[in-house]
């Protein structure tokens, strides 16, 4: 029966994390901690939640970014400059997790994601940051409602901010989706589609290095990572399917309902802890 569940765990975390981008993680690793607490499921740490998921999230990200290499929505190359940053980022936010209990883990990771949601929900109000096409990286992209965007970024700002975003990531085995799509979206002015798929190319690499540091650190429960991979594989090839069919207003409208969920709920948990 626990085998089942977390399957069926990493079917659909990965489904909703690879439709918007957030990789799974945001959902396993809350999922993983509850689960500690009912008998018949192993306890898990923080630590051990977070390298259990981040490992899953390799082949989350692989899975996906094969599917959405067909759909042409990556940008390779803004995706290999933001791993500058988040690769060692990633890995520095590996160690720095060793250092947090349970109570301050739940209540970091619910005001971390509260954060994402309230710039989110602030999307509209914001203002371009103005960009010149001769400086940095620009691109143009038309969706398959034949609407074009421009975007572009400096590529010292991608990798300062992508190195805080693979830091949050190896600290809350988010994958680094939930920080990185809204950034992509809000400063950089990525089409929502495109941010997602990149954001899944990113998450590849990134999980892949900060799941060494965890290994390394004994944080990895392999039979729980085992139950979970197939799930996360097939769940990843469903949420681009689903992510090709949806308008990009609503996957951000998708995007924001689920952090503001989850947020309250580790709040919640840290305060009680």
């Amino acid at each position: 029966m626990e085998w089942i569940f977390l399957l069926l765990l990493g079917l659909a975390a990965s489904s909703l994390g690879s439709l918007i981008g957030l990789g799974g993680g945001i959902i396993i690793v809350p999922t993983l901690l509850y689960l500690g607490t009912i008998h018949g499921f192993a306890h898990l740490t923080p630590q051990v939640a977070v390298g259990t998921s981040l490992f899953t999230m390799i082949f989350t990200g692989l899975s996906s970014t094969l599917s959405y290499m067909k759909h042409k929505t990556v940008d390779y190359k803004s995706g290999l400059i933001f791993l500058i940053g988040s690769g060692p980022g990633s890995i520095l936010g590996a160690w720095v997790t060793e250092k947090l209990n349970l109570h301050s883990f739940n209540l970091f990771f619910g005001l971390f994601i509260i954060l994402v949601s309230i710039v989110l929900t602030l999307k509209n109000k914001m203002k371009p940051i103005p960009f010149r096409k001769d400086k940095g990286i620009f691109r143009t992209f038309t969706d398959n409602e034949g609407k074009t965007f421009e975007y572009g970024f400096s590529p010292l700002i991608g990798v300062l901010i992508s190195f805080f975003v693979g830091f949050c990531s190896g600290v809350f085995g988010v994958g680094g989706g939930s920080l990185m799509v809204p950034a992509m979206i809000l400063i950089f002015f990525f089409p929502p589609h495109v941010a997602v798929a990149t954001s899944m190319f990113m998450i590849f690499p990134s999980s892949v290095l900060s799941s060494i540091t965890h290994i390394m650190l004994g944080n990895v429960n392999w039979a729980f990572a085992l139950a979970l991979i197939p799930g996360a594989w097939i769940g990843a090839k469903v949420g681009v399917y689903l992510n090709t069919k949806l308008k990009s207003k609503t996957i951000v409208i998708i995007l924001r309902t689920i952090l503001v969920i989850v947020g309250l709920r580790m709040i919640y948990e840290g305060i009680i802890a």
